[in-house]
C-alpha cells in the first residue's frame, strides 16, 4: 500500500536528524554594532546616510521625480502594457482622477464572473483561474482535468528535500522559508536556468503543487519544535485541489468540511492576480527583464510580499480588528467604535502607527471588487461559526473608517475599504494561523507572477532601467593620511 492510500494516523513522522526542518540556529557572532559597539570611530558608517541620503523635497518637484512611480495625483506611471488583467478604479478624464466602481478583470474576464461561475457549479475554481492566466484562455473540461493532474504530480517534495529543508532559525518567518525553499528548488532542477516556454510552465506547475506543502510543513515543524514533538508529514494527496492541500496539511486528523475548502478557493482566485504595478508583480518583471532563472524571480517576489505594505497587510488588519473587538464594549455603537478609530489614528492605541488597515487603495476610489466577493461568501460561514457579531463590527469599521479619516486627517480622495480588511476574519475562521496569512496569498498569486513573467521574457525583451536623477555635489579627492 502506497504511503499516500495510509490513514492519516499512519503518516510519516520525521526526527530532527531526518530533517533539518526541526533544528534551530542561532548565529553566535554578534553583529559588527553590538560585539564592538558604537565608538566615535564607527559613528560617520552608522549615521551617514541619514546625512549623505538626504535629498530636500522641492528637488522631487523640481525635476518631476515620480516618487513611488507614482503620478502627482496618485495615479501610477505608464511603464508597460499587458494582456494579462486590469485593476480598474477610477477614469481620467482631462487630465484629472475621477472615482469609479472597481473592477479586476482577469484575460477579458470579470473575477467576480468566475468565482461566481465556479461556485454555481459547486466545484473548485482556482486551478481555472491559473489556468487562464498561464494559457491565457479559459480550459474545456479535458484541459482542466489535465491541468490539476499535472500541478497533482508535483506534489511531492524531492528525494532528499526534507533533509536540508531551509530552517527556521531564531526568528520564525514562514515567507523567509519559502524563499529559501523555492531557492533550493532551483538545485534540484536539471536545467533550471532554461527559460524556455515549457520549462517556465513546468516550474509554475511545480510551485503550485508544492508551495501549499512547504509552507504548512514549515508551520508544522514550527509547532513541532516548540511542543519538542516529531515533525508529521501527510502524504500527498494529488487529486486535492490547492485549497484542500493547504486545509489538509494544516487540519491532520480534524479534518475539514467542503464548505471551508470553497471559501478558501474564493479566497485563492481573488488574490491569484492584481496587475502587473503591483510591487510584487512588478519585482517578477524587473528580475524576468534580466533573463535570470524563475527560481529567482519567485524567491524576489516573495520577498516583496513579505513588506507590510504589501502582502503583510493582511495580518495587520487581522490584528487592528481583533484589538478593536477587545477595546469596544459595544460593538453595535457607532459613536464607540468611531472613537476608538479616532485613538488609532491619533497613534493612541493599536500600533501607534496612525494606520486604519484595510482602508485605503493606490487603484481603488470607491469599492475594492474582492472585497465586495469576500463579503459576500464570508456571511454564510459565520453564522454557521458563530462570528455574525464580528462580523457586523467589520462592516460597521469598513462604514464609520472613512469618516473618522476625514475628520482627524481632512482626506478628501476616496477611500476604498481593501481586501485586507475581511483576509484575516475568513483565514480565521477557517482556523489558519496568521503566520500562514501572508504565505497563503503567495501561494495564490503565484499564477499571477508565472503571467507576467512569460509577458516580460517573451515580450518587450528589455532589461527594465529606469532613471535616476544625480543631486550630488562635486568633491576632490584627499589622500588618508590628510583627512581629517
Amino acid at each position: 500500500m502506497s504511503e499516500s492510500a495510509l490513514p492519516k494516523r499512519f503518516r510519516k513522522l520525521l526526527s530532527a536528524k531526518e530533517t533539518s526542518a526541526l533544528m534551530r540556529v542561532m548565529d553566535a557572532y554578534p553583529m559588527p554594532s553590538v560585539g564592538m559597539g558604537i565608538d566615535s570611530d564607527a559613528q560617520q558608517l552608522y549615521d551617514g546616510m541619514n546625512h549623505a541620503d538626504h535629498v530636500p523635497t522641492e528637488l522631487y518637484e523640481l525635476y518631476d521625480v515620480k516618487r513611488g512611480l507614482r503620478n502627482a495625483d496618485g495615479s501610477g506611471v505608464l511603464v508597460g502594457l499587458t494582456t494579462v488583467s486590469s485593476v480598474h478604479g477610477y477614469n481620467k478624464i482631462n487630465g484629472k482622477v475621477v472615482p469609479d466602481e472597481g473592477h479586476l478583470i482577469l484575460r477579458g474576464y470579470d473575477m467576480a464572473d468566475l468565482v461566481a461561475g465556479a461556485q454555481a457549479e459547486g466545484r473548485f475554481g482556482y486551478e481555472e483561474v491559473a489556468y487562464l492566466l498561464i494559457a491565457g484562455s479559459l480550459p474545456n473540461k479535458e484541459q482542466l482535468d489535465d491541468f490539476c493532474a499535472r500541478v497533482g504530480s508535483r506534489r511531492e517534495l524531492p528525494e532528499g528535500y526534507l533533509a536540508i529543508f531551509p530552517r527556521m532559525a531564531y526568528r520564525p518567518s514562514i515567507m523567509n522559508v519559502l524563499q529559501r525553499a523555492t531557492l533550493l528548488l532551483y538545485a534540484f532542477d536539471p536545467t533550471p536556468d532554461d527559460t524556455k516556454p515549457i520549462h517556465e510552465v513546468d516550474v509554475a506547475l511545480s510551485l503550485l503543487g508544492r508551495w501549499p506543502r512547504v509552507a504548512s510543513i514549515a508551520y508544522a515543524a514550527e509547532n513541532s519544535e516548540r511542543y519538542d514533538q516529531k515533525l508529521r508529514i501527510p502524504p500527498a494527496r494529488t487529486d486535492y485541489s490547492i485549497a484542500e492541500s493547504i486545509l489538509d496539511v494544516l487540519r491532520g486528523d480534524e479534518g475539514f468540511t467542503r464548505e471551508e475548502a470553497l471559501l478558501l478557493d474564493v479566497m485563492l482566485m481573488l488574490h491569484a492576480e492584481h496587475g502587473g504595478g503591483n510591487n510584487s508583480t512588478f519585482t517578477t518583471r524587473v528580475l524576468s527583464s534580466s533573463g535570470t532563472d524563475a527560481y529567482s524571480a519567485y524567491a524576489a517576489a516573495l520577498g516583496s510580499l513579505k513588506g507590510p505594505k504589501h502582502g503583510g497587510a493582511n495580518y495587520k488588519a487581522g490584528e487592528m480588528i481583533e484589538d478593536v473587538a477587545a477595546h469596544v464594549s459595544d460593538w453595535e455603537s457607532d459613536d464607540e467604535v468611531a472613537t476608538y478609530l479616532t485613538k488609532i489614528l491619533q497613534r493612541e492605541a493599536f500600533d501607534r502607527t496612525g494606520l486604519i488597515y484595510g482602508l485605503g487603495h493606490a487603484v481603488y476610489t470607491v469599492t475594492d471588487p474582492r472585497a465586495e466577493i469576500v463579503k459576500s461568501y464570508a456571511a454564510s460561514l459565520a453564522a454557521e461559526k458563530g462570528q455574525a457579531e464580528k462580523l457586523e463590527l467589520i462592516k460597521r469599521v469598513e462604514r464609520l473608517g472613512p469618516q473618522v479619516m476625514r475628520d482627524v486627517r481632512g482626506i478628501t480622495k476616496p477611500i476604498s475599504t481593501n481586501i485586507d480588511m475581511y483576509t484575516g476574519f475568513v483565514y480565521q475562521m477557517l482556523g489558519i494561523p496568521k503566520e500562514l496569512f501572508t504565505p497563503i496569498f503567495a501561494i495564490a498569486r503565484m499564477a499571477g507572477w508565472a503571467a507576467h513573467r512569460m509577458e516580460e521574457l517573451y515580450g518587450p525583451a528589455r532589461i527594465i532601467r529606469p532613471a535616476y536623477n544625480a543631486v550630488m555635489k562635486s568633491q576632490s579627492y584627499e589622500p588618508l593620511a590628510e583627512r581629517s
